[in-house]
């Protein structure tokens, strides 16, 4: 299983980029509960801490296309250094003023949201150039996918750690300082100053023209909705049945099922073509949450929570590989931010549903959310097959583009056997 990773990591380049990503990242992945913990300290309400926490959230999901389509139009150093400096530099100022004047603090934290570098949708549309081979990326596409499940675990602790360490104010500046050294050791990469998109009609919409992506992007809405969902469903589960230990165990296991499906699925190449299988992976991801509603004993309960994070990670992973496939020319890394996204809204809408719903039935109402959620992925899924079996745009600009010099920074594979 371990020689397909082995192999992409032992690629020129590829252990960096992949380090700086997930590096660059992390002021992302600890900054809500970063911020959480600084308002605390700072002598703040949990509402306010979650007022600006969610903030962060929005000008993230508004910031992550904007930039990624700047990336496709300027390339990569010079929109993610400066981004992530911007970035920073915002998140240093809300951690040295604090939350008062509060309207200072709203702003900042809405500008380290808005500049967060979208190094995600840039490391993804490097793997083509830097490992060549089809079946490469696509494992690239599952690795990735698992490093993030790493990240998010890894993330928070980290915030605990350099709280009890030194302070939550200094947990701000640390984390955004450390991401600004991953942003910077891959921005002065080889491939990244190499890349350069290929070349793009102008269009207001950029990649939203493209009707698989947004077929995509409606399905893993519903996704970030069973995600975000199940999240809070598990409060009341784990009042009920320890507390927070439970909690943190279910929120765990759903993680460790996301990273054990991943490594399964990105160990082996998968025959036919992958819209057909990202059908079948949300079919069975629809399913694991069923299990859910029994609500078992603790200990059955975290195994049923594994369960239903297995197939997240390679449905994932199937999708980068749909979206390269059907994302308009020159708009790549635009398309991998909308589904980052998009993601991160559906995740937003799905906490925000669930608290009222477990308020009005309790924790079991509460999961029938991801249940709901899985099952209309699904059916956004099966009512567009037409759609996502298209060809895309960009294909058919590239087959009438043999010459161009600029078509291999974007490389599109096959729609053959081997997906």
């Amino acid at each position: 299983m371990a020689a397909g990773y082995l192999e992409i990591l032992r690629a020129k380049h590829a252990a960096r980029l992949l380090t700086g990503t997930l590096v660059g990242r992390l002021p992302n992945a600890t900054a809500p509960i970063a911020i959480v913990l600084f308002v605390r300290a700072q002598g703040g309400s949990y509402s306010l801490a979650g007022a600006l926490a969610a903030v962060y959230g929005i000008a993230n999901a508004v910031g992550q296309p904007l930039l990624g389509r700047l990336v496709d139009l300027h390339g990569q150093p010079r929109v993610q250094l400066p981004a992530a400096l911007a970035s920073a530099l915002a998140m240093t100022l809300f951690a040295l003023s604090g939350t008062d004047p509060l309207p200072l603090a709203c702003a900042a934290v809405a500008a380290a949201g808005l500049f967060t570098p979208p190094l995600e949708g840039g490391l993804r549309a490097l793997w083509p150039g830097v490992l060549r081979r089809e079946d490469q990326v696509h494992t690239a596409y599952a690795m990735d996918a698992i490093a993030q499940e790493v990240m998010f675990t890894v993330g928070p602790l980290l915030v605990t750690v350099s709280v009890s360490l030194w302070s939550e104010q200094a947990a701000l500046l640390v984390l955004n300082a450390v991401g600004v050294l991953g942003a910077l050791s891959v921005v002065v990469s080889p491939p990244s100053r190499a890349w350069r998109s290929a070349p793009r009609e102008a269009h207001w919409l950029g990649a939203l023209r493209s009707p698989g992506l947004l077929v995509l992007l409606a399905a893993f809405l519903c996704v970030g909705i069973a995600l975000g969902s199940i999240t809070v469903a598990s409060v009341p589960y784990a009042d009920d049945h320890g507390g927070d230990a439970v909690y943190g165990w279910l929120m765990a296991a759903l993680g460790l099922g996301a990273l054990v499906g991943g490594l399964v699925y990105g160990a082996r190449q998968w025959a036919g073509a992958p819209e057909r299988r990202l059908r079948v992976l949300v079919a069975f991801l629809a399913v694991c949450y069923l299990p859910l509603l029994l609500m078992p004993g603790a200990v059955a309960m975290v195994a049923l929570s594994a369960l239903a994070g297995v197939f997240l990670a390679p449905a994932l992973a199937c999708a980068f590989v749909i979206i390269d496939r059907h994302a308009p020319r020159g708009t790549v890394t635009e398309a991998f931010s909308w589904l980052v996204t998009t993601f991160t809204v559906g995740a937003s809408v799905g906490t925000g549903l669930a608290g009222p719903v477990v308020e009005a039935g309790g924790a079991q109402w509460g999961f029938t959310l991801p249940v709901a959620g899985g099952a209309a992925a699904l059916l956004v899924l099966l009512a567009t097959g037409r759609v996502l079996a298209a060809p895309a745009e960009s294909e058919v600009v590239a087959a009438s583009s043999e010459n161009d010099p600029n078509r291999a920074a974007e490389p599109r594979f096959s729609s053959g056997d081997r997906a």
